[in-house]
């Protein structure tokens, strides 16, 4: 979808990508290598005018080696390496004033038993790195669990308990930051998950439920604008956040566009691609504004019938033409309508016709 952006801006574009047929191969050409080899990542980038990366895994040598190289990457290293490892993500927010769940470091049994002890229950035993949609993290209910929580998580790496925040919704706010320092935000987006996975997203004026919430907006924006400029960030960044009452409470941040930003390609004037492109060559910033009261919902599993989606009123099909597999997501749907009544309705046919895991 980046490379999607950058072509409608004139913008030619090449991909490094691990796996090979992927996707990208219709948008430009795939040099296939390890994302671990730091020489093939030079040699690839070699006459590249911009580079950037959608996907906090790259390894963060990788990136070093590129800059080393000479190339500038956008978004930079601080972003990727914070954002790699739970723990010192935390401690970043942390020092911005940004509130986090409550949280200690996991090295053994016994300093899991004193986290328990400490945060209670239930708490959530996680990887530090890694991990996606719920995966590298077991839920704690009682003490007599660590045992086995470590040994679900024995071949995680450094692990990091944190504490349940009894939240009400589960929001995000997107950012973007132009090389020149300016920085656009997108509207709160309240999402819900389903078994880890993101289900739906929507950016309307029901997620700003009455005048009583447009502070939570203000206090996103102004926690992920601190965020943004500490790290010297260049392009698309999203921080996932609880509401928990009056307060927002970070769980994570992705250096990059993210899954509840895709209804921005028709629901916003200038999507999360389109910007980060235009960040990261150094591009005006478009506008963010709403098109329209919006959603998106995923496709997980397999793809709906593309007829019956026609049929419902402001719906757009997007399919990653990925092979179908139970958990997976093969694409997604945005809705756009003139106001969140008639969103309402588009969702309600929506779900109608939805198969597999996606109802």
């Amino acid at each position: 979808m980046l490379g999607l952006a950058a072509k409608t801006l004139g913008i030619d574009t090449r991909f490094l990508d691990p796996s090979q047929g992927v996707t990208a191969s219709a948008v430009g050409a795939v040099t296939t290598a390890p994302l671990e080899d730091g020489a093939a990542a030079v040699n690839f980038a070699e006459g590249a005018d911009f580079i950037t990366y959608e996907w906090e895994g790259v390894p963060a040598s990788t990136v070093e080696a590129l800059i080393g190289a000479g190339n500038a990457v956008h978004p930079g290293i601080a972003s990727l390496s914070v954002s790699q490892d739970r723990l010192i993500e935390k401690k970043r927010l942390q020092a911005l004033g940004i509130p986090v769940a409550p949280h200690a470091e996991v090295e053994d049994l016994d300093s899991l038993r004193s986290a328990v002890r400490k945060l209670g229950v239930p708490a959530i035993l996680k990887s530090r790195r890694g991990g996606y949609d719920g995966k590298s993290q077991v839920l704690l209910r009682d003490e007599i669990e660590c045992e086995a929580a470590l040994a679900t998580l024995a071949n995680a790496g450094a692990l990091i308990l944190e504490g349940f925040i009894p939240f009400e919704r589960e929001v995000s706010i997107i950012a973007v930051r132009g090389v020149d320092g300016e920085i656009k935000t997108w509207p709160l987006v309240e999402n819900l998950h389903r078994d880890g996975i993101l289900r739906l997203s929507r950016a309307s004026s029901a997620v700003i439920q009455d005048a009583s919430q447009l502070p939570l907006e203000a206090l996103a924006i102004q926690y992920v604008t601190s965020l943004l400029e500490d790290l010297e960030h260049v392009g698309v960044l999203t921080l996932e956040l609880f509401v928990h009452g009056d307060l927002l409470i970070a769980n994570e941040f992705a250096p990059r566009v993210h899954n509840s930003g895709h209804w921005s390609i028709e629901g916003s004037k200038t999507s999360q691609f389109e910007n980060h492109v235009r960040a990261v060559t150094g591009l005006p910033l478009g506008e963010t504004d709403l098109t329209g009261a919006s959603a998106m919902v995923n496709c997980i599993g397999v793809m709906p019938d593309p007829r019956a989606i026609a049929k419902i009123t402001g719906a757009y099909l997007h399919d990653y033409a990925k092979s179908p597999r139970r958990g997976r997501k093969v694409g997604h749907i945005t809705l756009v309508a003139p106001n969140d009544a008639a969103l309402d309705a588009s969702l309600s046919a929506l779900f109608d016709v939805l198969p597999g895991d996606n109802g």
